[in-house]
C-alpha cells in the first residue's frame, strides 16, 4: 500500500480529473485526498453539490488545531464514491479559502496519517491531488512521503517548459530530504511531442500518456454518468499497471539489506 501523489507545474493539465479517474477505475481499495491549497472541486463538480454541510480536509484541519482529534474525526469527513462498499473514498479539499491557512501547517501531520492507512483494517492506498506547486503553502511533506509522484503535463512546448523547471525543483527537494530515487515520473496528457522526446528533454521517464477526452473530462469535472469504456477511463485504469510495477520495484529496493558501515542511498 502506498501514497500516490499527482501534481502539476502550471495551467490545467487535468490533475484532479486524472486522480478521480484513477480512483474510479483501479482495482484496489483507494482514498482520494484533495490536497490542493487552492481548493477542492470534486464536491461541487463531480458530486454536483449534492452533500449538505461542510466536510473535508478543511474541517479536519480546524478540528486538529483545536482538539488534536484527527484520528477520531477522519472517517466522518469522507465521502463514499461507490456507496456502500467503502472501497473508493473521497476526502474533499478546502472549499472556504479561510481554511487554507489552517491546512498548511498540518501537511506533515496529514502525510504521516495517510502513510499509516497502509496498516489499517482494511488498508487503503491514498491517491493525493496536490494541484499546482506554484501556490502558497504547497503540500511538500505529502510529496516527500509519497511512494510515487506523478508530474502531470501536456506534451506541448509551453507546458513542458514549466514542467521541466518544476521537475528540477522537485528533484532538488527530494535529494535534500533523502527521498528514495525513482519516485518521480512524468504523466503526459493529450497530443504533442512523443514520449521519447519529452523524456529525453526533461531527463525524466514517462510512465504513461492519457488521451484528450473532453466528454469524459466534462463528466468528471461537472457531474454525470461515467462510462467505463470511454478513452480516458480506459487509459486511467491501465495506469494502475505501471504504477503498481513501480511500487513493487521501490518496495524491493527499500527491502535490500544495507551492508554495515555503508550509508543509505540518497
Amino acid at each position: 500500500m502506498a501514497i500516490i501523489a499527482l501534481v502539476s507545474a502550471k495551467g490545467s493539465p487535468g490533475v484532479t480529473t486524472t486522480a478521480l479517474a484513477c480512483t474510479l477505475t483501479w482495482h484496489r481499495r483507494l482514498l482520494l485526498a484533495e490536497c490542493d491549497p487552492a481548493g477542492g472541486s470534486i464536491l461541487a463538480g463531480y458530486l454536483g453539490g449534492a452533500l449538505d454541510g461542510p466536510r473535508g480536509i478543511g474541517e479536519l484541519a480546524v478540528g486538529e488545531l483545536r482538539d488534536g482529534n484527527l484520528e477520531s474525526a477522519f472517517w466522518s469527513q469522507l465521502v463514499d464514491l461507490d456507496a456502500p462498499k467503502r472501497e473508493r473514498l473521497l476526502l474533499p479539499g478546502v472549499v472556504d479559502p479561510a481554511q487554507a491557512g489552517s491546512v498548511t501547517p498540518l501537511w506533515q501531520r496529514f502525510a504521516d496519517f495517510f502513510g499509516s492507512l497502509a496498516g489499517g483494517d482494511p488498508p487503503y492506498d491514498v491517491v493525493v491531488d496536490c494541484g499546482r506547486l506554484h501556490v502558497v503553502g504547497p503540500p511538500w511533506p505529502i510529496l516527500r512521503a509519497a511512494s510515487v509522484v506523478l508530474l502531470v503535463s501536456r506534451a506541448r512546448l509551453p507546458d513542458l517548459s514549466g514542467t521541466r523547471a518544476m521537475a528540477r525543483k522537485i528533484e532538488r527537494d527530494f535529494a535534500e530530504h533523502r527521498v528514495p530515487p525513482g519516485t518521480l515520473r512524468l504523466l503526459l496528457v493529450g497530443d504533442g511531442h512523443s514520449d521519447g522526446e519529452v523524456s529525453k528533454a526533461l531527463r525524466l521517464p514517462v510512465i504513461a500518456r492519457l488521451p484528450d477526452d473532453p466528454r469524459t473530462a466534462g463528466v468528471l469535472g461537472l457531474g454525470g454518468t461515467v462510462r467505463a469504456g470511454r478513452p480516458l477511463m480506459r487509459a486511467a485504469g491501465a495506469l494502475e499497471v505501471p504504477v503498481g510495477a513501480l511500487l513493487e520495484r521501490r518496495r524491493a529496493r527499500l527491502a535490500w539489506p544495507v551492508p554495515q558501515g555503508v550509508p543509505d542511498a540518497v
